[in-house]
């Protein structure tokens, strides 16, 4: 893993300007004043004015400021809130996708099972920052990629990055960047031009990246009316608490750009959360490739396919609908199941670029699904019973969850097995280290690779590539002749 908590092997990546290090952790220089992203151009500074904060929002409890040069908020997030599955890593994805703004801190507490006090000592020692800080950070983040990403007038950029007011918003860009939003704005690059009130943004990542493999992934699954995917771009229509919401992702040249249509401008920021999940953009791939190909069975695998992703899920709940319409049958079987659900049930929107619905709601397939599905009556009662637990709330699923309660909860749901469960912990979580050893295509990949294809011994090899065995089973999906039967 290049994930480093050492002094000495943290000053070693600054000296370096080591860009994979971007985003994991921030340097502070006693002597200045501010803190920046590892890869800072500025001249190194001596170890005695240094200290290190896992996150930009300790740095700033510490009372520094962002450096003007390297601006360490345009990096890609940090991979670690995935490797790790405890109470610290589970509160990042969940500020990241917006509960502090929707539910305060108290529900934050509350996902998590912890007191508001004890959540808020827990982040305090382990992070340097407590969830208002945490999330006060990220609003930050979000405020910088617009200022300097697109043309909303400030105001709106206010909002959509989360700020309760104006006069918030411009207080805490000058107190993190040490300038007004407007001389922020004024050092980006000219913008290409767009639609007044446009949302165009850059998705930042780390190299090397197969993005292609990911488009390829959803084009092969996409729901007609609902995702409209191509070779380089992949769009889709999205239900979020403002109300419909879509989105497209592209590739423009080397980089991957969002464009975006929002119900509600303070949407934006767990909009671009889910986005980067469902792109697994925070990834660390040279750790990853680095580790698989420390195995000689995988070597060939690595080099054909550098930056592999895993890809993500942008609705929970659709993805385990997703998953359980995708048991025992082919992926073509699986889309053209949830076209005629989604034809029947989805509630239609504008029509947008060849998307014109909504995914239907757990509650519309737990009242009409078994009107709606074929196949045989125990896949149907799964989906629509499944369905029905999430509406009424008797099952929660979410990117916060505790990995084994979620197993534990899935797994009591009838017609839900261990592929599924796992299946939807690795897309849903991000949880890099899930491995399905009773996969067909995987075992098919992994005879082509020269691996053990029985479950068993297949699952006792695989041990060997923890924590990273999400990427080895995308790798194994890849290498099997046929894309994966049991994914959708």
């Amino acid at each position: 893993m290049s994930m480093i908590a050492g002094f000495e092997e943290r000053y070693r990546a600054i000296e370096a300007r080591d860009v994979r290090f971007d985003g994991q952790f921030v340097t502070a220089v006693r002597s200045t004043g501010i803190y920046c992203r590892p890869s800072c151009p500025a001249r190194t500074p001596k170890r005695e004015n240094v200290e290190f904060f896992a996150t930009s929002a300790a740095a700033h409890e510490a009372g520094y400021r962002a450096c003007k040069r390297c601006l360490p908020e345009a990096a890609p997030g940090s991979p670690t809130w995935n490797v790790r599955g405890d109470a610290v890593g589970r509160a990042m994805r969940l500020i990241a996708d917006g509960v502090v703004e929707r539910e305060g801190v108290p529900g934050l507490a509350a996902r998590l099972g912890y007191s508001t006090r004890h959540l808020t000592r827990l982040l305090a020692r382990e992070l340097g920052a407590g969830p208002l800080a945490l999330a006060r950070a990220h609003r930050a983040h979000t405020a910088r990629m617009l200022l300097v990403g697109t043309s909303l007038p400030a105001a709106d950029v206010a909002f959509s990055s989360g700020f309760v007011s104006v006069r918030q918003f411009n207080d805490t860009v000058r107190e993190v960047f040490g300038m007004p939003p407007l001389e922020l704005r004024a050092r980006r690059r000219i913008l290409e031009p767009h639609a007044p009130g446009a949302i165009d943004l850059a998705l930042p990542f780390r190299e090397p990246m197969d993005a292609a493999g990911v488009f390829a992934w959803m084009a092969a699954r996409a729901i007609p009316g609902v995702e409209v995917a191509a070779s380089g771009s992949y769009a889709r229509t999205l239900r979020l608490d403002g109300g419909p919401a879509w989105f497209r992702v592209r590739l423009d040249g080397g980089r991957l750009r969002l464009e975006a249509r929002l119900a509600r401008l303070a949407d934006l920021p767990p909009l671009v959360a889910r986005v980067r999940r469902l792109f697994d953009l925070d990834a660390d791939p040279v750790a990853v490739d680095t580790a698989l190909a420390r195995q000689p069975e995988l070597r060939g695998l690595v080099a054909r396919t550098p930056g592999i992703r895993v890809p993500g899920a942008s609705d929970p709940h659709e993805m385990l609908l997703r998953a359980l319409v995708g048991q025992q049958v082919s992926v073509p079987a699986a889309r053209t199941a949830l076209a005629r659900l989604t034809e029947a049930l989805g509630e239609p929107v504008p029509e947008h670029d060849g998307t014109d619905r909504l995914f239907p709601t757990m509650a519309a397939i737990a009242e009409r699904g078994s009107d709606v599905l074929r196949g045989p009556a125990s896949r149907v009662r799964a989906v629509v019973g499944a369905a029905a637990a999430l509406a009424a709330g008797d099952v929660t699923l979410s990117i916060g969850d505790d990995a084994g309660e979620q197993r534990a909860a899935l797994l009591a749901l009838p017609g839900v097995g261990p592929w599924t469960a796992d299946y939807v912990r690795m897309r849903v979580t991000g949880d890099p280290d899930v491995f399905l050893p009773g996969d067909v295509a995987e075992r098919r990949g992994a005879a082509s690779a020269g691996l053990p294809d029985t479950p068993r011994a297949l699952d006792a090899w695989a041990a060997r590539t923890a924590p990273w065995r999400s990427y080895l089973t995308t790798h194994l999906w890849r290498a099997a002749a046929l894309p994966p039967k049991e994914s959708s």
